[in-house]
């Protein structure tokens, strides 16, 4: 008997999504409940999980289809299955050969490190890996994206080379010589999460008045604060200190003192929150996504840390939820940890500020009269001027240079 696989619900808002890629293809035997697809929505990848246990049947759909929330995208046949703790083709795709080649029974269970992430999944595949024979560092064994990359790298190193046959005689030279190569091109389908980003930004420029204001931060309080302070830091939270922390604390104070920053516009009315729930932008295998820290405002340095570390893994994993990419009112993007000197960010609708960081370099500056080395840092502000003026946006960035160049402040609420 044939089970209809439908596609989740996806979320508050969201109708539609993706097809990714097939995990299963038909007649590879899978367990109740193990990812047989991966959908792709605006924010995040999706695994849809078998409804039984059974054989994969007819796929409706192919990668790259658009499929509504509820469509049925492909059938499962019930029955004749392994049961669900039995390992069916780790790799996720192509025919179950171990399945086939011995019977259930038999097999040795595998563990959880097999239920593998799309992310994981996908670089399985590329490198023709067996997931089976790699340790998993991550919670519960699991596989994490740096686990397959470290055994593709090492599945790759040249093996000693046999000792050289006699070599024939030297060919003349050709008449000609050939051309020296080919010019290429490549054409790749945009993924949804970059098509979203893309239409987004570009609404983002057509309806907001954007404007970008700067103001550059002496970072030396800061980073002595945080090396006197690391060791028992992390001792007690088990957590290192970074600078993010320091900068979502400035963020809470600035706001406090000019509210339009984390406000937002809506129809004819201007929307204030007392409350700042701050994005703040890491990478993932799709590209960037931008998890929301809750509550910032009322959130130690340890709480931010540890909020912030587990969504930077989490995003290598590909298991962030939409609901942890939903409602921030203000975004903070770090780009100096790629490098980056200077930049104007774009706001996220419906937001009307944006942050951005940069990377700290030693820079000459004058003290007391006297040209000083000091390690500087670029602060971006980007706001919609249809809310926020120039006055307000200036002011926003001195709070948090003061705050970040005398973090006293942070703690005493200056």
């Amino acid at each position: 008997m044939a089970t209809e696989v439908k596609v989740p619900t996806l979320g508050e808002s969201i109708a539609e999504a993706t097809l990714g890629e097939w995990l299963k293809q038909p007649g590879d035997a899978v367990a109740q409940d193990e990812p047989i697809a991966s959908l792709e929505t605006d924010k995040v990848a999706i695994e849809v999980p078998s409804p039984v246990a059974g054989t994969m049947g007819d796929q409706l759909v192919k990668a790259g289809d658009t499929v509504a929330v509820g469509a049925v995208i492909a059938h499962v046949e019930a029955g004749g299955a392994l049961p669900a703790s039995s390992p069916v083709n780790p790799s996720g795709a192509g025919e179950n050969i171990e399945a086939k080649e011995r019977p259930a029974a038999d097999e040795e269970e595998e563990g959880p490190h097999l239920t593998l992430s799309p992310a994981v999944r996908r670089i399985v595949l590329e490198h023709h890996l067996d997931p089976s024979k790699i340790k998993g560092t991550g919670k519960d064994g699991r596989l994490t994206k740096d686990d397959v990359l470290a055994a593709a790298a090492e599945g790759e190193k040249p093996e000693p080379a046999a000792a050289p046959a006699p070599s024939p005689p030297p060919a003349p030279p050709p008449a000609a010589r050939p051309p020296s190569g080919e010019r290429r091109e490549e054409r790749v389908r945009m993924t949804r999460l970059r098509q979203t980003v893309a239409r987004r930004l570009k609404e983002a420029q057509n309806t907001a008045a954007i404007l970008t204001t700067f103001n550059d931060v002496d970072m030396s309080a800061v980073m002595a604060a945080r090396s006197r302070y690391k060791d028992l830091f992390e001792k007690k939270h088990g957590i290192r200190l970074g600078f993010m922390a320091f900068f979502v604390k400035a963020a809470a104070l600035a706001a406090h003192d000019v509210p339009a920053v984390n406000a937002s516009i809506d129809g004819e009315e201007i929307v204030y929150h007392d409350y700042l729930d701050v994005s703040v932008a890491v990478s993932a295998p799709q590209g960037l996504v931008v998890p929301v820290i809750r509550d910032a405002q009322a959130l130690s340095f340890a709480e931010i840390e540890k909020t912030i570390a587990d969504f930077g893994k989490r995003a290598k994993e590909g298991t962030l939820t939409l609901e942890e990419m939903q409602g921030g009112t203000f975004t903070i993007s770090n780009g100096g940890v790629f490098g980056s000197l200077l930049s104007t960010p774009i706001i996220n609708p419906p937001q009307s500020a944006v942050l951005g960081m940069h990377r700290i370099e030693e820079r000459p500056v004058v003290i007391d009269g006297a040209i000083v080395a000091r390690p500087m840092m670029y602060l971006a502000l980007s706001y919609d001027h249809r809310l926020i003026d120039g006055r307000k946006a200036v002011t926003f960035l001195v709070r948090m240079k003061e705050a970040l160049e005398d973090p006293t402040r942070l703690l005493i609420d200056l």
